[in-house]
């Protein structure tokens, strides 16, 4: 093991370098720009992600594994509400959320196409027989061979003669689930959702603070419809991106449609062009302007993207919708339907004879990947420059300070009684635990008050509670925000701020 003084230079900060339950209601104003209003006269670098994420102490990287950010406790409170955020809307949207392996055998890839079109950008992991019969072959391996003990054909069904591929992407986990069991037209449109870690090789020179990783996490979802439904399903995603931005105020960015690449794509022509007409038409109807992105489409199918600008003003991949009619075919899925021709050209059943919907047959699904924050590490990096630093107290990781006019007896205990109410803990046993979810601290330094406050608005808190001697007398605090300058206190009991953070967090301030 290497000792404390040898690993410590090699665990380093980012550097600084240039440059509630509620659902959330779509705000009542245009939600999407061709042109950002110009930014202020600022120094780039004073809102860069990688100096604000030190700053802030959101997060941290290190040398032993490139491109993988390391959340420290701040960046871990935003990354999580972010996607607990994305949960609570999937009830409303349909969607179920599932759980996949996170390597699977290169089969798999094979017939998912990943393999001859994304290997240099997919990590490899090598099985455990692989890595035997590795040792024993050099010159100082003294392990057993794989042979001994078990036979091959046995090692090979239970995959430890074969390499595996870290997932870049959940599709084609999603496609086993469809495929698991057999499907009606009457289930479909079919939902899922993903939050598992994927991994891409990215090129060393290429990685940039939370923009640009290796390993990173997508709000990924699959929508597996039948071809009559895919306006609708595309209309409520593009819904979707417009309540979920909308919370975030997230005002300008630009819708650009991919389309088919020069080479290294599966399909026919024809597949391709049927696709983009597809969702060509949807941002069409929906009335959004969009450019077109000329051979930059996904190896499977065309796609929309969402570009977000950061603060140097690069456009960066935030939401997506990718209309896939490969990957199905790929996978032989399949569920059953009358009229099997008419369905799949999207022919409404009510438009079929009567005898050939006597005629049951099987039709393949169509595939609509779906991303509505995208990457949720290179969201929080647009969120850190949006919000230049001043997080909304729904996602501010330093939500509440609680600042001691003192270190008496009296006012620590009045102090610490405030702040169990404020997380939903409480010394009584009878009571079952209600966590609230709220970042709370105590400052009890002995420090004078002006030296805590200035401190507070430093770190960003969102609103400052003064407790001193007159308010443990009457069972009050006295209350600032942020938003006044921390100027001005409102006095109050602990349980009517309860209920005002409560109110704050559930409406998206």
């Amino acid at each position: 093991m290497l000792p404390a003084r040898a690993i410590r230079p090699a665990l380093r900060v980012i550097p600084s370098l240039r440059n509630a339950s509620l659902r959330p209601q779509p705000l009542p104003k245009r939600w999407y720009s061709d042109k950002k209003p110009a930014a202020p006269a600022d120094s780039p670098d004073e809102y860069d992600h990688r100096k604000l994420g030190v700053q802030q102490e959101l997060f941290t990287t290190s040398v032993y594994s490139p491109g993988s950010p390391i959340f420290l406790p701040n960046g871990t409170r935003v990354f999580n509400r972010l996607v607990d955020f994305l949960r609570r809307q999937y009830t409303h949207y349909g969607f179920d959320e599932v759980i996949t392996p996170n390597i699977y055998k290169k089969s798999l890839w094979e017939v998912s196409g990943h393999l001859q079109n994304y290997a240099d950008d997919m990590y490899t992991v090598t099985s455990r027989a692989r890595a035997a019969e590795a040792a024993a072959t050099s010159c100082c391996g003294d392990r057993e061979t794989p042979q001994e003990g078990k036979g091959a054909e046995s090692r090979l069904a239970e995959g430890e003669d074969q390499d595996y591929g870290l997932k870049p992407m959940n599709c084609p986990g999603h496609c086993l689930i469809f495929a698991s069991k057999n499907r009606s037209y009457r289930d479909l449109p079919i939902r899922y959702a993903d939050f598992s870690p994927l991994h891409r090789n990215e090129v060393s020179g290429a990685l940039s603070g939370l923009t640009r990783v290796r390993r990173f996490h997508q709000d990924d979802g699959h929508i597996f419809c039948r071809p009559i439904q895919i306006r609708e399903e595309v209309f409520k995603t593009l819904d979707f991106m417009k309540t979920v931005y909308g919370a975030l105020g997230l005002d300008y960015f630009d819708f650009a449609l991919s389309t088919r690449p020069a080479d290294h794509y599966i399909g026919t022509d024809a597949e391709w062009e049927r696709a983009e007409a597809q969702l060509r038409d949807a941002l069409e109807q929906a009335g959004l302007k969009y450019t077109i992105k000329e051979g930059d489409g996904a190896f499977y199918g065309p796609k929309i993207d969402v570009m977000l600008r950061d603060s140097d003003g690069k456009s960066h991949q935030a939401g997506t919708i990718q209309l896939d009619f490969q990957l199905p075919q790929r996978f032989e899925l399949e569920y059953s339907a009358p009229a099997p021709k008419q369905e799949t050209q999207g022919v409404p059943l009510e438009e079929v004879d009567a005898a050939e919907l006597e005629q049951n047959g099987v039709v393949t699904p169509v595939l609509i990947h779906r991303a509505i924050l995208g990457s949720v590490e290179r969201l929080m990096a647009l969120l850190i420059e949006e919000y230049k630093g001043k997080w909304p107290f729904w996602l501010n990781p330093r939500q509440v300070a609680i600042l001691c006019l003192n270190d008496t007896k009296p006012v620590l205990q009045w102090a610490s009684e405030v702040k169990n109410v404020l997380t939903g803990h409480s010394h009584d046993r009878a009571r079952q635990p209600q966590p609230t979810g709220f970042a709370v601290e105590i400052d009890a330094s002995k420090r004078p008050l002006s030296k805590k406050v200035a401190e507070a608005q430093s770190k960003q808190y969102s609103l400052c509670v003064v407790v001193g001697p007159k308010d443990v007398e009457s069972g009050t605090v006295a209350v600032s925000d942020r938003g006044a300058g921390y100027k001005g206190k409102a006095n109050m009991t602990p349980g009517d701020l309860l209920e005002k953070i409560k109110e704050m967090a559930a409406t998206y301030q």
